[in-house]
């Protein structure tokens, strides 16, 4: 008998025939001799939904009040569960983020895990019943007020869970089949792929791949906790996450060259123009920004003009970030010196990922040529190990995604890619 933390999106709980699927699914695994845990998502566009009506209400909603508002779709949906299970004759309890003992800091809207302290749902599956968790909430540290962590927090939440629960694996359901080589709502030749590294599903997570959000990819790797990405639509194998290969039959699944081609239309581009070329300028810029808590991406420094000694710099940030940092810019603008900013929100991101690529010369070549050949202008780059990046105009990046995946051999031989909702998540 092993423990299993299940976590199910809101595609998959988008409904009153969904719940009683995923039910029998939780069910049936429980029959197998699990102790099962579940993390649930709100249902369908009920977030959203809440969201719209708090805008509504409210222009800039207190983040506390608003928190309290969008952690009412996981509890809805926690309780319908519940009570679907037991329908079928099985004992579930539910329990909402803080009742789990999902302890997190106080920032509300995308608060991080401090810590975990399962112990009423240690006692309830040793009871003998199914735990259902409410995802993406906890209540902070120091005020108990109630958190969320941001979209797509539940992941977070379920991988926590399972780590201070011990479990022997974290089983993420989504509306896809596991995790594939690009979209397949962009690539429908995109190839399903058996096992892929933390490393590699980090780099394209942060990349804009949706399928798993990139915050769950770290705890995981930190706890060492083996993630199964699959569909609550099928009963396909899916997808491993973990630090090593899955085996098959005799031999285990190797690392490919190249595991997958991400994109992200969800950032923008600063341009500070006529930056004072001299030490210290950079700092001054990037601290404005950290002090106004917003992550920046890619950043890209011009050979400064001779006659001048003016240079520019780029950045890409979250496109919700963009006035925030233009003001915080802005209010620095005296101790900067800059001249003026540029504010570009039509661009888009493709990225290749692939920890073999630091062995094999001339991916880079490939990549750069098989956007050349697709018409695809190149704004910005950037790279890592195992990651090529660049920014191209947000019309582009379709295109740009398709080129780069058939480049690579990348494609399918048949479309093999069946998206059975509507988010990914």
């Amino acid at each position: 008998m092993g423990l299993v933390v299940q976590k199910y999106g809101g595609s998959s709980v988008a409904d009153a025939e969904g719940i009683k699927r995923v039910a029998k699914r939780i069910v049936d695994a429980k029959k197998n001799g699990h102790q099962v845990v579940v993390v649930v998502s709100a249902m369908g566009d009920t977030t959203d939904e809440l969201i719209d009506l708090a805008e509504q209400v409210s222009p800039i909603p207190a983040g506390r009040e608003f928190d309290m508002l969008l952690t009412a779709g996981e509890r809805i949906s926690m309780a319908l569960l519940a009570m679907a299970i037991k329908n079928l004759g099985h004992e579930a309890q539910s329990f909402t983020g803080s009742q789990a003992g999902v302890i997190t800091d106080s920032v509300h809207n995308k608060a991080r895990i401090i810590d975990v302290t399962p112990g009423r749902i240690r006692t309830s599956v040793d009871e003998g019943n199914i735990a259902i968790v409410a995802g993406f909430q906890g209540v902070s540290q120091d005020k108990k007020d109630i958190t969320t962590l941001g979209r797509g927090g539940s992941d977070t939440t379920a991988v926590a869970l399972a780590a201070a629960l011990d479990a022997d694996v974290c089983e993420i359901y989504t509306d896809v089949d596991g995790v594939f080589t690009a979209d397949p709502r962009v690539v429908k030749k995109a190839r399903k792929i058996d096992w892929i590294s933390f490393e590699d599903m980090l780099e394209l997570a942060s990349s804009g791949s949706k399928v798993l959000l990139h915050r769950c990819v770290e705890y995981a790797r930190r706890y060492n906790i083996p993630i199964h990405v699959r569909s609550s639509f099928s009963g396909l194998q899916g997808t491993w996450v973990s630090n090593e290969p899955i085996q098959q039959g005799d031999q285990k699944v190797e690392q490919a060259i190249i595991s997958g081609v991400a994109h992200d239309t969800s950032e923008a581009k600063i341009t500070v123009v006529g930056v004072p070329d001299k030490p210290g300028e950079a700092a001054v810029i990037f601290r404005a920004i950290a002090n106004a808590e917003i992550n920046i991406d890619m950043v890209v420094q011009n050979v400064s003009a001779a006659s001048t000694g003016l240079t520019d710099i780029s950045f890409t940030l979250p496109k919700t970030e963009g006035r925030k940092a233009i003001d915080a810019l802005e209010k620095a603008k005296t101790a900067i010196g800059f001249e003026s900013l540029r504010y570009d929100d039509q661009i888009g991101k493709i990225s290749l990922v692939g920890a073999g690529m630091k062995t094999n010369p001339g991916v880079t070549a490939g990549f750069f040529e098989a956007l050349s050949d697709a018409g695809v202008n190149i704004e910005l780059i950037s790279t890592s190990e195992i990651r090529i990046s660049v920014v191209t105009r947000a019309d582009d990046v379709n295109e740009a995604v398709r080129a780069v995946h058939s480049a690579f051999g990348l494609d399918s031989d048949s479309d093999e890619a069946v998206v059975y909702g509507g988010t990914g998540r």
